[in-house]
């Protein structure tokens, strides 16, 4: 599935992969399922709109089980390389730890260096960020593990990063 957004963003947000009912049916990532909604309300209430935005997943079609393979992981990472290769690119947010290994892979970066955690800030290169959050999914907001003020202050500070100067 191809990714959303403008081609030259400030903000890249990664997710896992396609939800069957949702991206994989609409065509889009986060578009047309609970999970986007929780994406798209947080955009906006950031003014992060498609003119600096690019959503994309981690792994490029659904899964088995909903739970990318680690082959399938490896072979998609290309096209996550080439979505971190944006020049005016100043912050990504991985949404869960599946895209949060995928942004560091597609980077060479160890992960050891950079622990996920809902919430956590990485100082990834000069001029780029990456902030984790957990995935809006239905499993993490109908439990409230993942809750709209948490979500909230991810793409607040990762807004932040994006209208720095």
């Amino acid at each position: 599935m191809p990714s959303s957004g403008t081609g030259d963003p400030l903000l890249l947000v990664v997710g896992l992969a396609p939800a069957l009912k949702g991206g994989n049916r609409t065509g889009r990532p986060f578009q047309g399922d609970s999970s986007g909604l929780w994406l798209r309300a947080a955009l906006a209430r950031f003014a992060l709109g498609e003119d600096v935005v690019r959503v994309t997943n981690a792994v490029r079609c659904v899964p088995p089980a909903n739970r990318p393979l680690a082959a399938e992981i490896t072979s998609c990472r290309p096209f996550l390389v080439s979505e971190l290769m944006s020049p005016r690119l100043r912050a990504v947010v991985a949404l869960g730890r599946v895209a949060h290994d995928a942004v560091l892979a597609a980077l060479s970066l160890p992960g050891r260096d950079f622990a996920f955690g809902h919430g956590a800030e990485h100082r990834l290169s000069a001029g780029l960020t990456l902030f984790d959050s957990y995935h809006p999914s239905p499993q993490n907001t109908n439990t409230g593990r993942l809750t709209r003020d948490m979500f909230d202050g991810v793409f607040e500070r990762a807004a932040g990063r994006v209208w720095k100067s």
